[in-house]
């Protein structure tokens, strides 16, 4: 459960009450009380009663625990309860009282985790389809610190190899003011490499990591395939391999993989390790750095992939749960309904920097989240760039920022009690239950590590604090002290969903 949870504590004390589990939803129309249960209809069969029957009883427990104000008997058998103004109140000052940090998980095993993401070869800038995986990835990653696990993200790279020697092929081709071969590798950016007598592949890495700082996406650490391609004779004698047609194979398929696998390539083929032997090396080297759980960020196109780790992972005596896969589909980009590609360097691919020299960072990062990774993405140009209420991203943004306007103008001191003289008024009841939803749907978004969650959240959050702001005065009201909790509140709540898909939280705009 996550720390300082008014729901999950609510949900715990009303089943000491029942006697029995209670989980407790929000229902969609506010007539149906501030929360419900099915606890009867689940119940039901068990203590061979009517749900209608079972419900009655539920009903009674629950009218008597603190913070209820009445309960109701709705359907075939849920239980609708209605919740005082004061409960609300008191969850608002937990909320305010946690600060950004409200939501926070306390897992009851704290992991070491390492997400590796990007991984694309220094054969060119960082592409938007790439920068999915980016975005994708180290969401993942903010929402897993979030839950309480210590994270590492790491970037690994291949130095080596043929896509590596075709690329160092199509730089010299340029020093020489020939083409490219017609499978290598052609735009401006080869140009500017070939200007100078240096190996292109550091100065592509530096340029790699300059964007994805930019893209605040962050490393830990960087693996090199050349490197870890040379530990392969400690691992080879762990694996169960055969010899067929002068290669090496490793029999996967008998650990769960669709096919067996090359390792070593026959002497006819060069003698070489394929990737997949680098595969091998690699996944040891996660396991054997302690990392608890290895999480890997790869396109849709590597979905073979994922049986083949489990693979490698059970020929090397370690347990596959430790591995996990995570996939995510293309990006497109339209303008004017449109597809679209803007790079001014090389037609047929777009790179990030250009992207988010068009669109700006934020709207960059919060558009290759905003889907679940299952999803082709389709980001509309035209609109991710424009700075209107019209754009999600800068529509939430506002939220936060006019919240900061109001703190700024408000008094140093308030009172602090906070239960205003009134009633609490429906807009204010909505708003305080939407911040009450952000442990679970922050919870829920790591457990499918599905970000996506996060965004729609946002909006609906941005969308509750317009209405009460366009009903309801804040400074200078009669309830200015709890008007100025439930703003704080919000603002917190929307600063920390922003920052777990890597978007800014502006106090001005």
């Amino acid at each position: 459960m996550p720390a300082a949870d008014p729901v999950a504590r609510l949900a715990a004390e009303l089943s000491d009450a029942v006697g029995a589990p209670i989980e407790l939803e929000r229902p969609g129309d506010p007539a149906h009380g501030d929360y419900a249960t099915n606890a009867a209809l689940r119940l039901a069969p068990e203590r061979r009663q009517s749900p209608r029957e079972l419900a009655e009883e539920i009903a009674a427990s629950m009218a008597s625990a603190p913070g209820v104000e009445r309960t109701e008997i709705a359907g075939p058998g849920f239980v609708n309860l209605w919740l005082t103004d004061a409960w609300l109140v008191d969850a608002l000052a937990a909320i305010v009282e946690r600060g950004r940090d409200f939501g926070v998980g306390e897992p009851a095993r704290r992991e070491r985790i390492q997400v590796e993401m990007v991984s694309a070869n220094p054969t060119g800038p960082i592409t938007v389809a790439a920068a999915r995986n980016g975005a994708y990835g180290d969401s993942v990653a903010r929402l897993l610190e979030f839950a309480g696990h210590q994270v590492e993200r790491e970037y690994y790279y291949n130095d080596s190899g043929t896509q590596m020697e075709k690329f160092r092929a199509s730089v010299e081709a340029r020093r020489r003011g020939e083409e490219p071969p017609e499978d290598g590798y052609h735009g401006a950016y080869v140009e500017e490499l070939a200007a100078s007598d240096e190996d292109p592949v550091p100065r592509m890495l530096e340029q790699v990591e300059r964007t994805l700082d930019r893209f605040r996406v962050h490393f830990d650490s960087w693996a090199l395939q050349s490197e870890l391609e040379g530990r392969l004779d400690e691992f080879l004698p762990r694996l169960d391999t055969y010899e067929k047609d002068g290669a090496i194979w490793a029999p996967s398929s008998k650990y769960g993989d669709d096919d067996d696998r090359v390792l070593v390539r026959s002497p006819e083929r060069g003698g070489g390790p394929t990737y997949r032997a680098a595969d091998v090396v690699y996944l040891a080297h996660k396991l054997e750095r302690s990392f608890d759980r290895a999480v890997y960020v790869l396109g849709a196109d590597h979905h073979g992939t994922r049986r083949w780790y489990a693979a490698v992972a059970q020929m090397l005596g370690y347990d596959p749960a430790r591995i996990e896969v995570l996939l995510y589909q293309l990006v497109h980009l339209t303008s004017g309904g449109e597809q679209r590609t803007m790079s001014k360097r090389r037609g047929d691919v777009v790179f990030l920097d250009d992207f988010m020299d068009e669109v700006g960072v934020d709207a960059a990062r919060w558009y290759l989240v905003n889907r679940g990774p299952d999803q082709t993405i389709e980001i509309d140009v035209d609109l991710a760039a424009e700075r209107s209420q019209k754009n999600p991203v800068y529509y939430v943004q506002y939220a936060h920022a006019r919240i900061a306007g109001i703190l700024r103008n408000a008094s140093a001191e308030q009172n602090d009690d906070l239960l205003p003289s009134e009633p609490l008024a429906p807009e204010e009841r909505d708003l305080i239950k939407r911040l009450l939803e952000f442990p679970a749907t922050a919870a829920e978004a790591t457990e499918r590590r599905g970000p996506q969650g996060i965004p729609v959240y946002a909006i609906r959050v941005a969308d509750d604090f317009h209405r009460f702001y366009h009903e309801h005065r804040v400074l200078g009201s009669n309830a200015e002290a709890f008007r100025l909790a439930l703003v704080r509140a919000t603002q917190n709540v929307i600063a920390r969903c922003l920052d777990l898909v890597g978007v800014e939280a502006p106090e001005r705009m």
